[in-house]
């Protein structure tokens, strides 16, 4: 994606927790839902994962480079094949996502970016608070969003409940979290169908793409 990346100005949410409004373009967007459609026909599939609990969770969900369930990684997919690999452009918007969240990108002894997690909302689709706490490496999440706007609600790192602020994300918009923030309960409690951009190639529902460092070793 050689497209420069927008924005319409930084809002911090929280200290270490970062908004930027349209920091994708209109083209990269479109290249990112087209990357997203082949990444869901591989191996691994648009799944639903089941909760600990028995609950079925209402977003679909792909896997990059590590194999996630809850709450743990794995390098094979359940039927044993291996996890689709981690895409370097990825790597890059992580990267320069923090740079532009942060002023500089993680640093040269940071565990790499290695995993990526595709979600797809449709208009039914939530996602409970929760902590992202099962990487070893304390590195900011990087979140980016295409079509429809949902409400993100990004909370506290001691309990799911209030103090939270509510977000919305619109299509091309990035968020990272790291630092202070790293481990504050987020989620979102609905999204607003109908509000993707035209022309994007995502005729319904939301698309998000959270990228984070595994800290993890290969198996």
């Amino acid at each position: 994606m050689s497209e420069p990346l927008f924005g319409a100005g930084r809002v911090e949410v929280a200290p270490g927790a970062v908004h930027l409004p349209g920091w994708l373009g209109a083209g990269s967007q479109r290249d990112l839902v087209r990357r997203c459609r082949e990444w869901a026909r591989g191996p691994g599939g648009m799944a639903r994962h089941r909760m600990p609990r028995g609950g079925v969770m209402s977003v679909r969900m792909t896997a990059l480079g590590w194999f996630w369930e809850p709450y743990r990684y794995a390098r094979t997919l359940p039927g044993g094949e291996p996890v689709p690999p981690f895409p370097p452009i990825l790597g890059d918007l992580a990267r320069e996502g923090v740079a532009a969240a942060f002023g500089a990108p993680p640093g040269p002894g940071d565990p790499p970016y290695d995993v990526a997690l595709v979600n797809f909302y449709d208009a039914e689709a939530r996602m409970g608070m929760h902590q992202d706490r099962d990487e070893r490496a304390d590195v900011p999440v990087v979140s980016l969003s295409l079509g429809d706007t949902c409400v993100f609600r990004f909370g506290n790192t001691r309990t799911r409940t209030r103090p939270y602020t509510d977000v919305e994300l619109a299509s091309g918009d990035l968020f990272v979290f790291g630092g202070p923030a790293r481990m504050a309960y987020h989620g979102v409690p609905r999204t607003r169908p109908g509000t993707a951009p035209a022309g994007l190639g995502l005729e319904a529902g939301r698309l998000n793409i959270t990228i984070r460092a595994s800290g993890l070793e290969p198996e």
